[in-house]
């Protein structure tokens, strides 16, 4: 990670990324909080959530098919601004007493114009530092991830304690603000380009096909891609099921919330590791290793009667999940043509996240079915299961052509 810092324009690019961020998971707090207080129902908490999610699972794929576009400069700084405006006009609707319907409207929209950024920012990496850089540039966006998940909610709880929820819409437009910032004060130019086009613009519906059709023809990117979705599922069960066991256990809310921080830790532990799992001569060996990382960690929490013993597990499987994480996003960059990567990632990133919600959902009724125990041994079972997938020989060997690169910006 620190090869990748020392390139000026990925550092801010990491800042703005590292703003915007954090706000999100600042401004979540003080959405459902705002929602409850004027509501008083479960359900509108629900529907809220819901509105902040799905246009992301919805979406993406568009997200991806703008980034391969339009100038992804302007289309990062464009979303800024609009979020930025968005958070503004949820601060009118706490402070005005508008109807709460529109609180969960604009949340929604606010996800509608992230959209394109998580493309943007992914096929821009590899345009910024070189090649041999690459794996340590992901760590780091994946630290920058894992530390707006911890810190956004804590400084949105104080932000509550010391004001209102209009307080921190405007902080998270503010912070929306110096995204914008950090990113215009990146050089314009090649970086940011599109790929060029060859023949007549397609449909965007036809720009989605060929992003799908990228991932599909690429035997390692679906390899990858799946065990990704498969550790988000996993991760998705586990926001269940450990609360139910740190209340079984005793342990309460507080102890739910430690194991998730572990989870948090060990993915920032799990990024210094990234740059050497990447660069291994046994890409698959290292794959299956991580996912019987995650497989061993999550199932042996169900036999793990005590706090300090459920916080070591959570700390190993965050790190092999973001290992995961890094080594697909690291080979789906150098694999795919840059002509379609952004439109391949718009597919790839909302199937992640619905890992996560099709994880959530499914846990409840599998504790009804098998008891909890068995239900977060299901997840290390899972898991293992993925790593037998991956470990069988591959039915092709084909070699991929290599993307071709834009020169990157030089170093500070």
């Amino acid at each position: 990670m620190r090869s990748a810092l020392r390139h000026r324009s990925f550092r801010r690019l990491l800042v703005g990324l590292a703003v915007s961020q954090a706000g999100d998971w600042l401004y979540n707090v003080a959405l459902l909080a705002f929602v409850y207080e004027r509501t008083h129902s479960a359900g509108w908490l629900a529907a809220t959530t819901a509105a902040r999610i799905l246009p992301i699972v919805v979406l993406g794929p568009l997200g991806g098919v703008v980034a391969d576009r339009f100038d992804r400069r302007r289309v990062m700084i464009a979303s800024d601004l609009l979020r930025a405006g968005l958070m503004l006009g949820l601060a009118m609707v706490a402070l005005a007493g508008l109807p709460v319907v529109l609180a969960p409207v604009l949340a929604g929209l606010a996800t509608v114009a992230a959209a394109p950024y998580p493309p943007c920012t992914a096929a821009t990496t590899p345009r910024l530092v070189p090649d041999a850089d690459l794996p340590g540039a992901n760590a780091a966006r994946s630290v920058v991830g894992m530390g707006a998940v911890a810190a956004g909610p804590v400084v949105g709880a104080v932000l509550l304690l010391l004001g209102s929820p209009s307080t921190s819409f405007v902080v998270n437009a503010t912070t929306f603000g110096l995204s914008a910032l950090a990113v215009l004060s990146i050089p314009a130019g090649p970086p940011f380009r599109p790929p060029q086009r060859i023949g007549r613009r397609n449909g965007v519906l036809a720009d989605v096909a060929v992003g799908a059709r990228a991932l599909r023809s690429h035997p390692v990117a679906v390899r990858l891609l799946g065990a990704d979705v498969v550790c988000s599922v996993v991760y998705g069960m586990q926001t269940v099921l450990l609360l139910l066991l740190s209340r079984d256990l005793g342990l309460g809310d507080a102890g739910y919330g430690y194991v998730l921080a572990g989870l948090g830790a060990g993915g920032i532990l799990g990024t210094t590791l990234a740059a050497r799992a990447v660069r291994s001569a046994r890409p698959r060996a290292v794959l299956v290793g991580a996912l019987l990382v995650v497989a061993v960690a999550s199932a042996v929490m169900a036999f793990t009667p005590w706090l300090p013993g459920l916080l070591v597990w959570s700390v190993v499987g965050g790190a092999g999940a973001v290992l995961v994480e890094v080594l697909c996003e690291t080979a789906l960059q150098r694999d795919l043509d840059e002509y379609v990567f952004a439109r391949a990632y718009g597919i790839a990133l909302p199937m992640s996240l619905a890992g996560i919600v099709a994880g959530s959902l499914v846990a409840a009724p599998l504790v009804a079915v098998v008891g909890l125990p068995g239900a977060i041994v299901g997840t290390g079972v899972l898991a293992a299961a993925y790593a037998g997938v991956v470990a069988l020989p591959r039915r092709s060997a084909g070699r991929h052509r290599a993307p071709r690169r834009v020169p990157a910006v030089a170093a500070a």
